[in-house]
């Protein structure tokens, strides 16, 4: 707590109330506020210049926000840093090594400086870079750094990971192998609290997401919750010939237009459903039936638009 009264330990793991930051006449993070339960993977997504960052900094006990609460594992990041740090693991955005340490050097020196530190050979070999225990940290792969990046994360055995952009320069195939090593921080028994602007990671990742903008908080939310409150409509698109005067009618059908055969309705609820019946009941069976739902980028540029927090 940095507001001067009682704290309130949480029964999560992450308990931020009212969180505020600024640098001189810069707002950087403006009454936030969230939880995060035991065991999830929670995203922290937004454009840059959002506050992410500067949030789970300040989590972390590397920044003093100027107000607010911030209870981590019934800690205070402010006044209990350096328990915290023993308890919590981190990958930060700009995440980095000396050039010429070996992998075996920097997993050892991390371990030398945690009281819960686990055998780093066990975890090199868990994180696939035991035998890349000689090689020095420039000669490794983009993979290869995220793999040992989160290795030393993991290295006290922490409670929460903080993982900040950590797959930011990876190219498709290293992204969707890195979403792999966090299922398996999870898997570890962590909580994790992952910032990222890839929306396409958020969705397969994370149980819950906060959409951040300017400093604040839009949206928290489950992704299918977020999308069913900011980007509910779901389009059916199929090809047919006839005429269809009477779709219109269906149940959660809002708007149905043609191009040639080709037909698209748009509408809410469970539109591919009532369609579908819909459409069998008359005889019709298009073999190319096919929904697309809203996705967190359509949140995401929902919400931007200024919709504003619901």
């Amino acid at each position: 707590m940095v507001s001067g009264s009682q704290q309130t330990v949480s029964t999560r793991p992450i308990s931020v109330s009212r969180l505020r930051k600024t640098y001189r006449d810069v707002v950087a993070v403006d009454d936030v506020s969230f939880e995060v339960d035991h065991g999830e993977i929670f995203g922290i997504i937004g454009p840059n210049g959002s506050g992410k960052t500067t949030t789970v900094e300040c989590l972390q006990g590397l920044r003093d926000p100027d107000s607010g609460e911030v209870d981590i594992l019934g800690l205070d990041p402010r006044t209990q840093r350096k328990a915290l740090r023993h308890r919590i693991g981190s990958q930060l955005q700009e995440s980095s090594l000396p050039d010429r340490i070996r992998v075996w050097e920097a997993l050892d020196l991390f371990a030398a400086m945690s009281p819960r530190s686990r055998d780093w050979e066990s975890l090199a070999r868990d994180w696939g870079i035991y035998e890349k225990r000689h090689s020095a940290f420039a000669t490794l792969s983009g993979g290869q750094r995220q793999r040992l990046f989160i290795a030393l994360a993991l290295v006290n055995q922490p409670e929460v990971v903080f993982l900040d952009e950590m797959t930011a320069g990876l190219d498709p195939a290293a992204r969707h192998d890195a979403w792999g090593l966090i299922r398996g921080v999870r898997e570890q028994g962590a909580t994790v609290v992952l910032v990222t602007h890839f929306m396409e990671e958020a969705e397969a990742l994370c149980d819950r997401v906060a959409v951040f903008q300017n400093g604040t908080v839009l949206a928290v939310d489950t992704v299918p919750g977020l999308v069913a409150r900011y980007a509910g409509d779901s389009t059916v698109r199929f090809t047919h010939d006839g005429d269809l005067p009477w779709l219109s009618e269906v149940e959660g059908v809002e708007r149905v237009t043609r191009e040639g055969g080709r037909v698209t309705v748009r509408g809410s609820g469970p539109l591919l459903a009532h369609v579908a019946a819909a459409l069998v009941g008359r005889g019709i069976a298009p073999a190319d039936l096919r929904v697309e739902l809203g996705t967190l980028e359509d949140v995401f540029l929902s919400l931007s638009a200024g919709n504003g927090r619901r």
